[in-house]
């Protein structure tokens, strides 16, 4: 549900860069080619009343100059130059707006094509829920792509590719130290991070298939390093019986995976087709862990230094078989076979020395190995040209066996579980083409499973959707409603869920001077499930939680053209959690009601306008308000008016 709401919250279209046309359509003549550009740049503002924390964490546009999107596309007159045929560069946002982005595109006809995608973003997070902030982050992260493909539109293609992932900034962490009945003490972390992709492979086409191929090594590095040089803040000043006076935690984390992907299907189909992939890959992964501690505890001085190393192997196997035959042009049958295999394995031993003294080593060895196998069915029979059925049947198994191991001096111990799970489901639906331009579309599905393997896996469910849709040629209008049911009651924690989803939306564009389009969304989740938590040191097992959340979210943009030289664009966003009035008789503590659901409201209008000065030169203007509020958390509500200036040229 969480991924939902942030959804809904940064929904809404940023109020730049420009997107109305500058220069000529057709573009400038230069010897061989033809040339597009234009380059917009101006000046991004924001003023921010309330949690700047929060704000930074939905939005982030901060102060400053930026070009805000610039766009070049060349291309050969005659698809015969010289070094090149097309080249195509577009950049968003670049001069430190939190989200950058910049693409290339460099390509000569039947002899090579090479792609490039560079991306930064900022990623802030305050925290503020998750120990008073004292879990704060300000981390960028920059990735980029390339690839370079040879004979790109020939029958036998060869690429070869590289991806980097880089992520760094500084954070705060904190830790139980010492003791484990002494303090908890934040301390600075330089976060590092770094993943490199390298791929090698081919394109095949012969006989109506294709065939692809890649083989390719990812490793990844992470060295960040915790330190604390002084006397440690406790996070609860009553507690004075330990003190922290020193800290330096170094935990690298190292692996690599090298892998394998084969997908083989047919591209011309008569009366059947095939779809098959394979990929298989070995991830191996170490790491060291090697803390220094020093300060008091309950009076005496203590320097306590803790060592964990590890290794571990993942091999992971997955193969996909789509088989589909058309015996008739109104009859279509599917059978979908899936398999996929996990195993992880490993050990990692653990030694703490206090005052110079060994206190234990301990080594530990574990096993977890899941495989899955799928089987689906589905047949649609189109029985006149206006409505067809379809209907299927899957049936799934899943095999997990674990298997964990302790050893401390002489002693030893083995503990192996196994479980199994089967999963027999239906499904059933229709299409709907009364009248032209109207269609409806609806499906339901009917699943049972034995042991699911958490007690959130669904278990006994059923699901059931509907979209209807008319379409014409200047307006559009569709609506869809979709709900989910799970009982899952195989364990002492209990757990029920229910979710609906209710949509519609349209469009209207009488002209190339007039576009609307509206949408609202309703989403409804509530869950009860068991929980356990430690009360006055006692460990409570027989309480229950639940959980409602009803989220509406609309929005609306209209766009119009003005006088042949002024583009106005108007829209808003509008998103609120109603959440649901507190139930006492699912909870033992009533100090968890508070927790039941959590209402806030996000509210985003905007305006845009562009005036076109001549026909190479526009002059823009953008601006967002953004107000977002909670009910139970109010300490992190927050104004902020952003928006912009700039000029768009082409030259």
């Amino acid at each position: 549900m969480n991924i939902l709401l942030f959804v809904c919250l940064l929904g809404q279209q940023t109020v730049a860069p420009s997107i109305e046309p500058v220069g000529p359509a057709r573009g400038t003549n230069i010897g061989d080619y033809n040339i597009r550009q234009s380059f917009e740049t101006g000046y991004r503002f924001a003023a921010i009343d309330g949690n700047r924390g929060k704000y930074r964490s939905d939005v982030n546009f901060l102060n400053g100059v930026r070009l805000l999107g610039s766009s070049l596309t060349v291309h050969s007159r005659q698809g015969k130059g010289r070094l090149f045929d097309e080249l195509i560069i577009n950049t968003q946002g670049l001069g430190n707006d939190p989200y950058q982005f910049t693409n290339l595109r460099l390509e000569k006809n039947q002899l090579y094509r090479y792609d490039l995608t560079w991306r930064l973003n900022d990623y802030f997070n305050p925290a503020l829920t998750i120990a008073f902030g004292q879990h704060w982050q300000n981390l960028q992260r920059r990735m980029q792509d390339h690839q370079f493909t040879l004979f790109p539109q020939g029958r036998f293609q060869f690429f070869y590719g590289l991806s980097r992932n880089i992520q760094d900034g500084p954070a705060l962490s904190t830790a139980n130290l010492l003791d484990a009945r002494g303090n908890i003490f934040p301390f600075f972390e330089d976060v590092r991070r770094l993943q490199n992709e390298h791929r090698l492979g081919g394109l095949v086409q012969l006989a109506g298939f294709k065939f692809f191929f890649q083989r390719g090594w990812e490793d990844f590095a992470e060295t960040t390093r915790g330190s604390l040089n002084g006397p440690g803040t406790p996070l609860d000043p009553t507690v004075t019986s330990t003190t922290l006076n020193g800290l330096r935690r170094d935990h690298p984390y190292t692996g690599i995976t090298p892998h394998w992907r084969l997908n083989l299907f047919q591209e011309i189909a008569r009366w059947y087709s095939v779809n098959a992939r394979f990929t298989h890959s070995k991830g191996q992964r170490a790491f060291f862990f090697d803390e220094l501690a020093s300060g008091t505890i309950r009076g005496g001085a203590r320097n306590l230094q803790t060592l964990v190393a590890g290794n571990a192997r993942r091999p992971v196997t997955s193969a996909n078989l789509t088989l589909s035959v058309f015996p008739l042009r109104a009859l279509t049958l599917s059978n979908h076979t899936a398999f996929h295999s996990t195993r992880m394995e490993g050990d990692n031993t653990l030694q703490q020395i206090t005052n110079g003294s060994l206190d234990f080593l301990t080594a530990n060895f574990q096993f977890l190995g899941i495989r899955a196998l799928t089987n689906s069915t589905l047949l649609d029979v189109a029985i006149r040209p206006w409505i067809s059925l379809q209907g299927g049947y899957q049936f799934a198994t899943r095999d997990i066996r674990s298997t964990e191991q302790l050893a401390e001096g002489a002693f030893r111990e083995r503990f192996s579980f196994t479980q199994n799970n089967r999963l027999h489901a239906g499904t059933a639906g229709f299409r709907l083409r009364p009248i032209k331009g109207l269609t409806l579309v609806a499906d339901g599905e009917v699943g049972r499973q034995n042991q699911p393997f958490y007690t959130t896996s669904d278990k006994d469910y059923h699901a059931f959707g509907a979209r209807l849709e008319y379409k014409q040629k200047l307006y559009r209008l569709s609506s869809q409603v979709r709900t989910n049911v799970n009982f899952n009651s195989i364990s002492l924690f209990r757990h029920s869920s229910r979710s609906r989803q209710y949509q519609i939306d349209g469009t209207l564009t009488p002209n190339t001077r007039f576009a609307l389009d509206a949408g609202y969304q309703r989403l409804h989740l509530d869950t009860l499930t068991g929980i356990a938590y430690f009360l006055n040191f006692n460990q409570i097992n027989s309480d229950s939680s639940w959980f409602v959340s009803n989220v509406h979210a609309a929005h609306s943009n209209l766009h119009l053209s003005l006088l042949r030289r002024l583009d106005l664009t108007l829209g808003v966003s509008l998103t609120r959690d109603s959440g649901g009035s507190p139930r006492p008789a699912f909870t033992q503590q009533p100090a968890l009601l508070a927790a039941q659901s959590f209402p806030l409201n996000f509210f985003a209008p905007r305006f845009r306008f562009s005036y076109r000065i001549s026909d190479k030169l526009r002059a823009n203007f953008g601006f967002e308000h953004y107000r977002y509020s909670e009910i139970i958390l109010a300490f992190q509500n927050y104004r902020a008016n952003t928006g912009f200036v700039s000029v768009l040229w082409s030259f």
